[in-house]
């Protein structure tokens, strides 16, 4: 199997001086999904946690509505890519082949192959009330991300999607050259280890577009707090979809900008 990262020459122009040396950058390769033998998606990914990617894909596309809905999955190395061959029962196949596209994915693409307005503005998951969090938690949350993304660490360039409740701290994050494949593999992740996601917060990365609220709606999460900033139109969705969006996470503090009744005024005793 590919290795996520690997180490390239380079030339270095710094303080006025050239030098040479070597650094490490994240890997992206094709990979193909594939459904009873025939082609999906082929979506540009980082070549880790493929079997997550695989779950957390396909139940954003609501290709399965489970984990258990994949009846198989056989990870295939091909000589330019990857393919995730997976194979449906009969009830999922004929429904996945009534609408299926052929998508040719650039890096983290998020609404690849979407073919009406309507379909790519489909409201979002409406998600449950959910616990209430203290200020306090929602930062320290975010201040444990950077020490986990291993392979940002090495690289500098990839995104992370974290999952994060009061009892256990982070307890599953993903990375990923595409925001979005970041989310899908946490979601596989959270899927596959049947965690319940109505009891956290979603931790980003990256910007808040609008398929990120979809996707964290579908995943079940109350709450999502990220780096940086969100669109406007990812903020009334999130609105309508009850989720507490949270952004512009610094040292220093937060921005809420939906919902703000689960992030108490008062720390937690």
């Amino acid at each position: 199997m590919m290795e996520p990262a690997r180490v390239v020459p380079r030339r270095i122009w710094r303080d006025g001086s050239p030098s040479v040396g070597n650094r490490s950058v994240p890997e992206e390769t094709a990979v193909a999904l594939t459904y009873n033998g025939g082609t999906y998606a082929v979506m540009m990914t980082t070549p880790q946690d493929l079997e997550d990617f695989a779950v957390g894909f396909n139940l954003s596309e609501g290709v399965i509505s489970a984990s258990k809905d994949v009846d198989s999955l056989n990870i295939m190395s091909l000589e330019d890519g990857i393919e995730l061959r997976m194979w449906l029962s009969k009830p999922r196949a004929d429904r996945l082949q009534e609408r299926r596209r052929h998508i040719a994915g650039p890096t983290g693409c998020g609404l690849c192959g979407i073919e009406s307005v309507a379909e790519a503005m489909r409201p979002a998951a409406v998600v449950g009330r959910g616990p209430q969090f203290s200020p306090e938690q929602v930062m320290a949350a975010m201040q444990g991300l950077s020490s986990r993304q291993k392979l940002n660490i090495e690289t500098r360039a990839v995104h992370a999607a974290a999952f994060w409740n009061a009892t256990s701290g982070i307890v599953a994050l993903r990375e990923d050259v595409g925001r979005h494949n970041a989310l899908d593999k946490l979601s596989g992740a959270l899927a596959r280890a049947s965690i319940v996601a109505s009891e956290g917060i979603i931790l980003l990365t990256s910007r808040v577009s609008v398929e990120m609220v979809q996707k964290s709606a579908a995943i079940g999460a109350p709450v999502m707090v990220s780096v940086s900033a969100p669109t406007a139109l990812a903020v009334r969705m999130a609105d309508a979809a009850g989720i507490t969006l949270a952004a512009i996470a610094r040292a220093d503090g937060f921005e809420v900008f939906t919902h703000p009744g689960r992030i108490s005024d008062e720390p937690l005793r």
